[in-house]
Order: structure tokens, then C-alpha cells, then sequence
């Protein structure tokens, strides 16, 4: 695995993916907050709509796993998530690019709705229901940039609480800690969620082409284009093989579609 040396505490440029994630971020902040100056009664209808709750969800709600991550309570708790959404973004994506932490980012906070989840049904078929704990914020998708990090990135050292230097690895183990050390609290859904983000990630670093999932489907979106015009081409030349023995005259193409020039003993086939 790639390794780099001990960093100092720096912010990295604010550019690319985390730029957009974290303006899009705010963007729903301020507009959740101009919406409840107007019409607090219509947002609090449109965060019940786009917060992820479980039963809502499985009742047919499905954008919630989407939008969540967007929904903000609470300037200092949004203030530290997307400081730490912009610092370990823009750590990752010096390195590996913009489509890459879309989908890491994106497998997390799917992840994370998906836990929650499996935790409610789980616990509802078991009779042993759990208060209900609507998922917001952007945290699963921060603590699976966290165990990419970790992962990938484990001797780095960075600050913690911007004084006490800690590796990678120890800072990411630290915080799983913390939230296991939550599963025997009153926010088990909210823990087991961000645990599930934390796998979601695991898992995008082993499966995930290394330039992300969004180049991996371009690739195939033209390579399938491609054939369609290598398709049309040989369809082409077999009609006009046709037309030529019809007026008399013999031609040749390859699979390709290209002319054989029978008198060229240098051609290609």
C-alpha cells in the first residue's frame, strides 16, 4: 500500500469534489435555514421528507439514503463536519482525483443509511424496537474518508484537537472505538450507522477501480459505443460487396470494415 511521511496540521486546497461537496453542503444549510425564517412549518415537512428514517424508507421514501447527508442541525456541529469533510476529502483527492472521492463519499453515506436499516428490521423482528433516531448529517460519509486514510494512509500523522500528534490508523481506530463505545448508549442506530459507513468504505477501497467507478463506467459507456460503429461499419461494407457483385465487380473488406486491396501483398487483414 502507498504510504507518505508525517504531515504537519494544513488544510489541503479547496478545489475539485471537495469543494463541491462542501458547497453543495452549505447551500442546503442556508436554504434549510432561510426556510425556516419563512415557513418553519414547511421545513420542518421537508426535513421529515429528507432526513433517512428508517420506517419512512422502508415505506417507500427512497431518496432518504441520498439526501440525508445534506440535512444540518446546528451551526457548530455543521461548522466541525465539513472542516473535517474538507480537510480528509482534500487529503484523499490530492492522490487519487475527484471521481474517486465521489464514490468512496457516496458508497459511505449509502452505507451508513443501509446499516441503520438492517439494524431497525433486524431489532423489529426480534421485538426489541429501538426509539426512533432519524439519520442527518454527513458523518458516515466523513468516517469513511477517515478509513481510507487509515487504510491507505496510515503512517501520515496528523494533529488531534490540533495538538496532540497521532498516526493515521491510531486516529481512525480511536474513533471506531468511540463508536462501539456508542452501541451500549441510546444511539445505537446512529453508531451502528456510522460503523456501517466505515465498512461501506472497507469495501469501496477493495472493489473500486483505482480512478473510481464513474471513469470504470465511461470506459465501458465508449468501449460500447465503439462497437456499435465497428458494427455499423462492417454492415456497411457487406452491403456494398453486394452492390459491387452486381455491377460485375469483386471487393473485400476485413472484420473491421476496411478495404482489402488483393493486388497489395503488404496489406493487413
Amino acid at each position: 500500500m502507498r504510504r507518505i511521511g508525517s504531515s504537519p496540521f494544513a488544510f489541503p486546497e479547496f478545489r475539485g469534489a471537495t469543494q463541491r461537496l462542501i458547497l453543495a453542503n452549505l447551500a442546503a444549510f442556508f436554504g434549510l435555514l432561510l426556510v425556516q425564517l419563512l415557513a418553519p412549518g414547511a421545513a420542518a415537512q421537508l426535513t421529515g421528507l429528507f432526513v433517512f428514517d428508517p420506517p419512512a424508507f422502508l415505506h417507500g421514501v427512497l431518496w432518504q439514503p441520498f439526501t440525508y447527508s445534506f440535512i444540518h442541525f446546528g451551526i457548530v456541529g455543521t461548522l466541525f463536519e465539513l472542516l473535517s469533510l474538507w480537510f480528509l476529502a482534500g487529503f484523499l483527492e490530492a492522490f487519487h482525483g475527484a471521481n474517486w472521492i465521489y464514490g468512496l463519499y457516496a458508497s459511505s453515506v449509502v452505507g451508513t443509511a443501509i446499516a441503520a436499516v438492517l439494524l431497525y428490521a433486524v431489532s423489529s423482528a426480534l421485538n426489541y424496537p429501538l426509539l426512533p433516531s432519524p439519520l442527518y448529517g454527513c458523518f458516515g460519509g466523513i468516517f469513511g474518508l477517515l478509513v481510507a486514510i487509515g487504510v491507505l494512509y496510515g503512517d501520515t500523522e496528523f494533529l488531534l484537537f490540533f495538538t496532540i500528534g497521532i498516526k493515521a490508523r491510531y486516529m481512525a481506530i480511536v474513533y471506531a472505538l468511540v463508536t462501539i463505545a456508542m452501541l451500549f448508549g441510546q444511539q445505537r442506530i446512529y453508531a451502528f450507522a456510522q460503523l456501517g459507513g466505515a465498512l461501506a468504505g472497507l469495501l469501496f477501497l477493495r472493489i473500486a477501480p483505482r480512478r473510481g467507478f464513474s471513469f470504470l463506467l465511461s470506459e465501458k459507456w465508449y468501449a460500447l459505443r465503439n462497437r456499435y460503429y465497428r458494427w455499423k461499419r462492417r454492415r456497411t461494407a457487406r452491403k456494398f460487396e453486394v452492390y459491387m457483385r452486381s455491377q460485375g465487380r469483386t471487393v473485400h473488406f476485413d472484420g473491421n470494415g476496411k478495404r482489402i486491396d488483393d493486388d497489395d501483398p503488404k496489406r493487413w487483414n
